[in-house]
């Protein structure tokens, strides 16, 4: 039997929303995709159990989705003890960039005995694996070109969920949608005039192509809030819980 399926945006912004804190969210308590700057204030604001997080998914490395992983790692020092394993998995050099960050904001932190392991993952182009107990693929999008930039799909407890990170349009995101129950899917402006990223009109060509299925929920979102009239679909908000 199926298990449902938990979302919880800790943010639903863009880099620039007014209103609205950087986007990330949480699968099930367990998976956490993209590591936004108050990733861990609105984790600890919601009473997650930070030790049950055991696979971090980050898209690329723009601040907005990448700078709240010193903060938990220094959580995870020096408050919320964890036994657990924490996979950590982002594009090529992740360990490197990590460390590098965290050095420069806390220089003691990777030279801190900790009661458990990190491993890291180096995503590319069509990786396929397994962390936590889920399958994934990742998948190449076309975001920036100065970094390399991924979206992910995973399978847990027979459901599938995709997210697009950020990205234009392009055909790797209906390969990751195609047959999920759920697209976490960026849509960075109301109107059209997106940069590079999605606006409505390619969210309304992606429902085209996948058709009906799966349900979206919208996110990386500019200020205030418009019915886009797309078919199923939902719009997060900061803090935002969906139980599908």
């Amino acid at each position: 039997m199926s298990q449902s399926l938990d979302l919880l945006f800790l943010g639903s912004g863009n880099a620039f929303a007014s209103g609205r804190y950087w986007s990330s969210f949480l699968l099930n308590g367990r998976y956490l995709f993209d590591a936004s700057p108050v990733a861990l204030p609105h984790l600890k604001r919601t009473g997650t159990a930070l030790e049950e997080i055991e696979a971090i998914f980050i898209s690329h490395f723009h601040g907005d989705h990448f700078l709240g992983l010193p903060f938990l790692l220094l959580e995870y020092a020096e408050h919320t003890g964890r036994t657990k394993e924490l996979t950590i998995l982002g594009p090529p050099g992740i360990e490197e960039r990590l460390r590098i960050v965290t050095d420069a904001c806390y220089p003691h932190l990777f030279r801190k005995e900790v009661g458990y392991k990190v491993s890291y993952v180096d995503v590319e182009d069509g990786l396929t694996g397994q962390v936590a107990g889920a399958k994934f693929i990742a998948r190449s999008v076309t975001h920036v070109d100065d970094l390399d930039c991924f979206g992910y799909r995973i399978e847990t407890g027979g459901r599938i969920v995709a997210y697009s990170g950020d990205s234009m349009m392009c055909d790797a995101l209906v390969d990751l949608a195609a047959g999920a129950d759920v697209f976490v899917v960026e849509c960075s402006c109301w109107q059209e005039a997106c940069g590079p990223h999605l606006g409505p009109d390619d969210l309304r060509e992606l429902r085209r192509r996948l058709g009906p299925e799966p349900a979206f929920i919208l996110t990386h979102l500019d200020a205030g809030q418009e019915n886009l009239g797309i078919e199923n679909s939902l719009v997060a908000d900061d803090l935002a819980r969906f139980h599908m």
